[in-house]
């Protein structure tokens, strides 16, 4: 059979390996790519929590625009303006 990989062909493969580097290798190779990964995702996550805060800034100022284009916003800067005229 040509096209598949019986368990004892990767045991025999693993067993190579592990004479050829050793285990202390392995096993730090092992840490740094799970703490890459870990990093990985960190890093993703950051950058998800970045776009949901700027989202939720925009969201805020286009609120801010809203409440002074109503009539009653217009009516509290009117009403400002005028103290400010008065002091």
């Amino acid at each position: 059979m040509l096209g598949g990989i019986s368990i004892w062909q990767l045991l025999i493969v693993l067993g190579i390996i592990i004479l050829i580097f050793g285990t202390k290798k392995i096993r730090n190779l092992g840490g740094d790519l799970g703490g890459a990964i870990k990093g990985f995702k960190q890093a993703v996550n950051e950058e998800d929590d970045d776009k949901s805060s700027a989202q939720s800034q925009q969201r805020v100022s286009h609120e801010e625009k809203r409440d002074s284009d109503t009539f009653e916003g217009r009516a509290e800067e009117s009403g400002k303006e005028k103290e400010d005229v008065r002091k």
